[in-house]
């Protein structure tokens, strides 16, 4: 088998793999909720559905093989990420008639995929496979608002699961720089290019914050103390007056697991209550690539292999967290536990380009948030795909969004 064979056949098989957890998601699931809008931020799962086809279409058909559009005008409308407003997505063809969209356009993608030029476009069909995983963890996203968990969750591996934390150390990252970024293939354009960063000695939290830990600021007060908040945070509580994260378990059994779905505002106010920060996105990129031994950056924290469930809790396998300590074999080198998988992690930083930013394959896809309002969140969560995870990946909200799976860490100097 030549290079360019196996290079299609990865990418197929790649492809493959994606779709057939995409459509897992769907099973069972009725016209009500497949076009039920459940968070006004956010389009009905069935519009994803239909959207990642379109998008399929759109740049590997229309644009690459110059191929005329499965879609009517009207589809086109509905599904163009700037076309209707989200409230008006609610209107969709069944999940059997989108299934059919998908179809035809993955029979057409395999077969332009035989005479691709790759060497011009391997990096657009990885970013159309990173295109539906992203969409496909918002669709979880969205059914768990609309669904109990018991609904989706798998059998849960017991091993290693409930090994008692005695105590939260914290790592110690000597003064240095380090190379921030990525350049491969892989890479999207937000993670380019790869630079190299100077950041003093610092301490990060060897675990995300656990939901032991959380407790004692809602036991304290947390909630209803000004001082622990910024001006805007605060204000953020008034209008919004929550009184713990979204998907509190109010379980002992789950004190070693991250908590998760808090706000940046609600993280900022915990890390002040115990006297430290947030890490900006380069200590906490650092802190999870980088060798202090080599003095190499490392695409995931425990190295090249690609993230599989043995390494940590991603691609929806259980439908829910893990305790922060269940994979010690996949802490990073400086020694950090959970920085991929699990809960995403809020960061200090705004989103914004790196310099020498160029966007691809359109500028809306990041540049379009380089506005100043969108904190940078990494390391993916339990429901996302190992395509969309690597230490230089990065995420990006309003600091005021909870439904997304985030927890965080804390820095000091």
């Amino acid at each position: 088998m030549n290079f360019k064979t196996e290079k299609r056949q990865q990418i197929k098989q790649s492809m493959q793999q994606c779709r057939a957890s995409t459509l897992a998601l769907f099973e069972g699931i009725d016209y009500d909720t497949f076009c039920h809008q459940a968070h006004p931020d956010f389009s009905p799962i069935g519009w994803h559905l239909g959207h990642i086809a379109f998008t399929e279409s759109l740049w590997l058909l229309e644009r690459c093989a110059g191929m005329p559009s499965v879609f009517s005008q009207e589809y086109c409308r509905l599904y163009a990420a700037d076309g209707l407003p989200k409230t008006e997505r609610v209107k969709l063809p069944t999940l059997e008639q989108t299934c059919d969209y998908l179809d035809k356009v993955r029979t057409q993608v395999f077969e332009y995929l035989e005479i691709a030029p790759l060497t011009e476009q391997e990096r657009l069909w990885r970013f159309i496979l990173q295109h539906e995983s992203q969409h496909c963890e918002t669709i979880i996203l969205l059914l768990k608002l609309q669904y109990t968990d018991a609904k989706y969750r798998k059998t849960k591996k017991e091993a290693n699961y409930q090994l008692p934390i005695t105590n939260y150390p914290m790592v110690e990252i000597p003064a240095g720089e380090f190379e921030m970024g990525n350049d491969s293939i892989d890479a999207l354009d937000n993670e380019r290019p790869r630079h190299r960063v100077y950041l003093d000695t610092y301490y990060i939290d060897r675990y995300p914050v656990t939901c032991k830990q959380y407790r004692e600021f809602m036991e304290a007060g947390g909630y209803q103390n000004s001082k622990w908040w910024s001006d805007k945070g605060w204000k953020w509580l008034q209008e919004n007056r929550v009184t713990k994260p979204l998907y509190w378990v109010d379980n002992s059994d789950w004190e070693n697991h991250p908590v998760c779905g808090v706000s940046w505002y609600e993280a900022e106010a915990y890390a002040n209550f115990v006297g430290k920060r947030l890490p900006t996105e380069a200590e906490w990129e650092k802190a999870a690539s980088w060798n202090p031994e080599t003095g190499e950056c490392s695409t995931y924290p425990w190295g090249e292999t690609i993230p599989d469930f043995q390494l940590c809790n991603n691609n929806h396998q259980i439908w829910q967290t893990t305790p922060v300590n269940a994979y010690p074999a996949a802490k990073s080198a400086g020694g950090c536990y959970d920085m991929l998988g699990n809960v995403w992690e809020w960061t200090a930083s705004w989103f914004d380009g790196y310099e020498g930013f160029v966007s691809y394959p359109y500028s809306g896809y990041s540049q379009s948030y380089f506005d100043r309002q969108h904190r940078v969140l990494k390391g993916g969560s339990w429901a996302t795909r190992p395509w969309a995870m690597r230490c230089s990946f990065r995420n990006w909200y309003y600091p005021g969004v909870r439904e997304i799976l985030a927890g965080f860490r804390c820095v000091s100097y």
